[in-house]
């Protein structure tokens, strides 16, 4: 075992250990390992229990939403019958297939999990396959497939086909198939809820040194289901393997920190979303940010500004095919909406209808549990720097705007002028509009992205157009100067006139805005107003209210080495890399009281921050050694 910054003791990877307990039926969202196929992302607690899956795609409604309804929410059971047993578990190299060892008085059983993809990539459904092998003695084994409908899905039922029974949830339908599995479809009266009743699959087995079993759920939305041969099921396990060892091997980082870098980049490859190109913010819905309620938010849909940092890592990688899939779903996204400008939309590309709140209890008991986010209708200056920096990088890398995107580029260019005077909900989507500095910054971001743009011949705007834009952008910078600095903290602040700070400012030491002295004030400030320990807060205040936000950490190490503090990003790095669980993955916030996960998991925008921390540390680095031999 090992203890993270805060006391909180945490299992490490390939260690035995006692399963998390279950509260109620719940355990701590460090306990989650998660796999997915590029379509949907499955939630894998330590007990082998899976608490989160909708099926067939990631922004489903789920059927197996037990993560925040433990009685109702619906979940796949697979363990020993004996409840004293130990734990061992840890990826694949360089996979998202898990393996999870238990150990109990009389034997050893492994059990690999997977979301099979297919030959040629992602398969046509969803197909979660469960290989369960015999490793030492025997070990009775239960399982159960019970579905939920507590997240906006319709009641379950059952049908019986000529190829066995199907559960189906409106136009979901599900099918289990699998061999040695010890399946047991008829129920007698009295005992069906006790083995989950006749809407559920279940079964019971005994693995022996050398078993093999396999368990496999199928599932569609709003078409024919296919049952396949649960013996290719199985070979197709060993297949996703070697497709994701080989997406791996085209994964092209060889700096520092590369363990945490390449679970973070696997993390984050689970939630692009095939499909369309579109990246989802983090897989889940509804997790708390605090222990209180009322921040419980879905965050299956694709932001922006999210969007914005994968790409810089996807180019910085070279990983072409996942950043020409992004860059075409958001151009794409945002010329069929007309311009307007959205914080994020589905991940189809349509506009989200709002939000709804669903029955679920939440983790814990820890609601109102929502689908949807209500951040959608917001105004937030700071996107026209997301879409702009993108398309910068993307170009930076060898990449041709067509004229139609130089066209829709200066358009947003053209309203990050006329409108970085207004008043937005800043990147934290708060309720309250202000002049929030870093939304400035973000607008002179936008326009300095524009005129380079233009400068590498990959903009063609009319020659006023140029002007305005650099008159601008000389504006916003004297604004910030004037409006933006609090001399008596030494820092920027969040808004003029107070005295609040604001973590996101520190992403403008990357952006170019400022790499001096008052960067370098701002950063002192924060580690001694934002902190508890090596992580930081969002804002002054808020550590009432929520735990600390990871990725707001991460953006410190990257800014101390943009301003040339060296020695302190890589010390901070240091430790930043050990707050992630026993198999590498990161929620939103930790508390900073005992160190337990809150938020949505995976959460993109945590891993994004590592990522790109350990990219900007390094370079940074390799610049000032440049720097010192050009200086011999």
């Amino acid at each position: 075992m090992q203890a993270d910054h805060f006391g909180a003791t945490t299992a490490a990877a390939g260690e035995w250990h006692r399963p998390d307990p279950r509260d109620d039926g719940y355990v701590p969202l460090r306990s989650y390992g998660a796999i997915g196929d590029g379509r949907t992302v499955a939630l894998i607690a330590r007990d082998g229990q899976i608490d989160w899956l909708p099926m067939p795609d990631m922004d489903s409604d789920p059927v197996f939403s037990g993560i925040v309804d433990a009685g109702k929410g619906g979940r796949i059971e697979l363990r020993p019958v004996d409840d004293d047993f130990e734990v061992q578990r840890e990826y694949v190299e360089n996979t998202n297939v898990l393996v999870t060892r238990f150990r109990t008085s009389t034997g050893v059983v492994q059990i690999t999990d997977a979301l099979v993809t297919g030959i040629a990539g992602r398969l046509p459904w969803a197909e979660l396959a469960r290989r369960i092998e015999g490793v030492t003695g025997s070990v009775a084994m239960r399982w159960a497939v019970i579905p939920g409908n507590t997240f906006g899905t319709h009641p379950i039922r059952r049908v019986d086909t000529l190829h066995g029974p199907v559960l189906r949830a409106a136009d979901i339908n599900l099918a289990l198939v699998g061999f040695e599995h010890g399946r047991l479809d008829s129920v007698e009266p009295g005992d069906g809820e006790a083995h989950g009743g006749p809407h559920r699959f279940w079964g019971e087995f005994t693995t022996h040194e050398g078993s093999r079993s396999l368990i496999c759920l199928c599932g569609v939305e709003d078409e024919p289901l296919h049952l396949p041969d649960p013996h290719v099921v199985d070979q197709g396990i060993d297949r996703t393997v070697r497709n994701w060892q080989t997406w791996s091997d085209e994964f092209n980082w060889d700096g520092p920190w590369s363990d945490a870098v390449q679970r973070s980049a696997l993390a984050l490859k689970l939630l692009i979303f095939s499909p369309t190109g579109a990246i989802a913010a983090a897989a889940t819905a509804a997790l708390p940010e605090n222990f209180t309620g009322d921040k419980n938010w879905d965050y299956r849909f694709a932001w922006v500004r999210d969007l914005a940092y994968t790409v810089n890592a996807l180019v910085r990688f070279g990983l072409r095919e996942e950043t020409q899939a992004a860059v075409s779903w958001l151009l794409s996204a945002l010329k069929a909406n007309g311009r307007t400008m959205h914080i994020f939309l589905n991940l189809d590309g349509s506009v989200p209808d709002g939000t709804h709140e669903t029955g679920s209890e939440g983790w814990r008991g820890i609601g109102p549990v929502y689908k949807g986010n209500p951040a959608g209708e917001q105004l937030q200056l700071g996107t026209y720097a997301d879409i702009l920096a993108i398309m910068s990088q993307y170009a930076a890398d060898g990449n041709i705007l067509d004229e139609s995107t130089g066209d829709l580029l200066a358009g947003f260019a053209d309203d990050a002028c006329r409108r970085w005077q207004e008043k937005d909900s800043g990147m934290w989507e708060l309720p309250d509009e202000q002049h929030y500095v870093s939304s400035k910054m973000g607008c002179w971001q936008a326009i300095d992205a524009a005129l380079h743009l233009t400068e590498v011949g990959q903009m063609h705007p009319d020659p006023e157009d140029v002007v305005f834009w650099r008159k601008n952008r000389d504006l916003i910078e004297d604004w910030v100067a004037e409006h933006g600095w609090n001399e008596k903290i030494g820092s920027y602040v969040m808004y003029p006139g107070s005295e609040k700070l604001d973590a996101s400012v520190l992403l403008h030491a990357p952006s170019g805005f400022d790499r001096g002295e008052r960067m370098s004030r701002t950063i002192d400030a924060m580690q001694r107003g934002l902190s508890a320990g090596p992580l930081l807060f969002r804002y002054s205040e808020v550590d009432q209210e929520e735990g600390t936000f990871v990725a707001c950490a991460f953006w410190l190490a990257s800014a101390l080495a943009c301003v040339g503090r060296q020695d302190e990003a890589v010390e901070l790095m240091d430790q930043l890399v050990q707050q992630p669980n026993d198999v590498g993955l990161l929620t939103e916030m930790i508390s900073a009281d005992d160190g337990q996960f809150l938020g949505n998991v995976p959460q993109g925008l945590s891993h994004l921050a590592l990522v790109n921390a350990a990219i900007t540390i390094d370079e940074m680095s390799r610049e000032g050694t440049t720097d010192d031999m050009e200086g011999q």
